[in-house]
């Protein structure tokens, strides 16, 4: 039974009220919050984020990623189709949101304004789902604002939250203000306006970066994108390593002062180990969906390694 009101959107058609609901439940771990994990950045950031310099040798291959969904605390996995079909016969506990649309960093702004076409449809995960049997709880689509192609973006993406829900799943879309017209990316106005774009374009969560202002503290800025969002709940990208207790500390408050409804988490997860990683998603599921201290959460992380010693 749900310890969550779920409000169902009006473009869920009534035959799939119930199977969205579901779905927003399994993916909220019915708390009402999202922890993705993000599995997408294979190709978003090709092997720059995999290999290298502090980085697990572990993480070279895919099968870490959904080691670690499978194995630790998470709320949703997100990853391409392709890869979800290689590995999920593998890893079947995990609920899955599948990532429409994906491009890599080659191609930088001086070249060309940011476009990211979706590779597949709603049909194709609608398909996919009922012959892998897997858990596939929602879509993902990014969308970058303030590029020339912000248009065809978003006219891609409201079509696919519009078939998403017509099939009784969840959306997420990661929005980012990039492109010639952006002169900062993390301009906390800004990033208001990319939540409140989301919220026009009727998805369920939002993903967005953390806003930066010099002199101002970003978990009191932040609040300005929650409210623009609404009844769409806004999510916080992780961006890049840090350390843990930085991390855990900036996550709960944005959550407990900015008002944010989750977070979504990649590279600071998946360039540990495997038994690292495991430990990490714990502490940042404890708060994100359990609600508890970053000390809480600092002993969660601790705890296999005072039992290894």
């Amino acid at each position: 039974m749900s310890n969550i009101k779920v409000e169902v959107p009006l473009d869920v058609p009534w035959t799939k009220k119930g199977k969205y609901i579901k779905n927003y439940i399994k993916a909220t771990k019915n708390s009402g919050n999202l922890m993705l994990f993000a599995g997408d950045q294979k190709a978003e950031h090709l092997n720059g984020d995999f290999y290298g310099e502090n980085i697990s040798f572990e993480d070279s291959t895919p099968e870490h990623l959904f080691k670690i969904a499978s194995s630790a605390k998470i709320g949703v996995f997100a990853a391409q189709l392709g890869l979800i079909s290689k590995y999920g016969a593998e890893h079947k506990n995990v609920d899955y949101l599948v990532k429409m649309n994906s491009k890599s960093n080659l191609v930088k702004t001086a070249q060309k304004e940011p476009i990211s076409k979706a590779w597949i449809t709603v049909k194709d995960v609608v398909d996919f789902q009922k012959t892998s049997k897997l858990s596939i709880v929602g879509v993902g689509y990014t969308i970058y604002l303030g590029s020339e192609y912000e248009t065809d973006m978003m006219q891609e993406a409201s079509q696919i939250i519009r078939e998403a829900h017509k099939n009784g799943l969840i959306t997420v879309i990661w929005i980012y203000p990039r492109g010639k017209a952006v002169t900062d990316e993390f301009d906390p106005h800004l990033i208001a306006g990319a939540t409140g774009t989301a919220a026009c374009l009727g998805t369920d969560f939002v993903k967005v970066s953390y806003p930066k202002k010099e002199g101002l503290k970003s978990e009191e800025i932040f609040k300005e994108a929650v409210a623009s969002a609404g009844k769409t709940k806004v999510v916080c990208a992780g961006g890049g390593s840090t350390d843990v207790k930085s991390f855990l500390e900036t996550l709960h408050a944005q959550i407990h002062i900015s008002g944010a409804k989750g977070n979504a988490t990649g590279r600071n997860v998946h360039q540990k180990s495997f038994e690292e990683a495991v430990r990490f998603a714990d502490a940042i599921y404890s708060i994100t969906i359990e609600g508890k201290s970053v000390d809480d959460a600092m002993v969660i992380y601790n705890k296999k390694v005072e039992e290894n010693k």
